[in-house]
């Protein structure tokens, strides 16, 4: 019968196999996303050059009353728009609503006059490197206005996988550092590993900081 040490050696060893193969296109995501925003120059990859937009107006029906966020959600259904809220700025005039909605790869700006019926329109599409970009990004909040929190539901699924994907990094570095430290002829070469990336990472934490701050 294995021992308790042996058991978990197994189950340790098969979440990080299995950890690593359901994140593995996730993280794929990121380096390559993280890549575009490192280097926006690169001719390939380039998608603001090749947005397309177009513009349309279309008549609207009255808004039920209700809040800022009631209306928009309305206007958009009327619209046929789906995406995540985004409001630029205080609304001053009760007779006009203006805001953006988005989604990877489309942004929708939005400008509504109440008192005449109408909708003006800007769409604007990426390509999908555009969206690859967007989606290292989209979170759906801001934190210099709290009226832009995540009102679309895909937003609130996105943002609750990337907290998966961070809590199963997390297990995976774990069970990295167990499966390292139960080979002791691995021990020295790998404090030396983990020395590296541990002066590397204050580096960025503490001494840029210092330096800039």
């Amino acid at each position: 019968m294995r021992s308790y040490a042996d058991r978990l050696a197994l189950w340790n060893r098969k979440l990080h196999y299995y950890l690593g193969l359901y994140f593995l296109f996730f993280l794929w995501l990121f380096a390559l996303s993280g890549l575009l925003l490192n280097h926006s120059s690169w001719a390939f990859a380039q998608f603001f050059p090749n947005r397309k937009v177009t513009k349309f107006e279309r008549a609207i029906q009255a808004l039920p009353p209700g809040s800022d966020l009631a209306q928009a959600e309305a206007l958009l259904r009327q619209l046929g728009i789906e995406g995540e809220i985004a409001w630029n700025g205080p609304r001053t005039d009760a007779g006009r609503l203006d805001f953006n909605a988005s989604r990877p790869g489309r942004i929708y700006q939005i400008q509504a006059d109440l008192r005449q019926g109408r909708a003006a329109v800007t769409a604007t599409q990426y390509n999908g490197w555009g969206i690859a970009r967007t989606l290292h990004t989209f979170v759906g909040v801001s934190p210099d206005d709290p009226r832009n929190r995540r009102d679309w539901l895909l937003t609130t699924v996105w943002a609750i996988t990337m907290d998966a994907v961070a809590a199963g990094i997390v297990l995976m570095v774990l069970s990295s550092f167990y499966m390292w430290w139960s080979l002791p002829e691995k021990r020295r070469s790998g404090v030396v590993a983990l020395g590296l990336g541990v002066a590397v990472c204050g580096l960025f934490i503490c001494g840029l900081r210092w330096m800039y701050g």
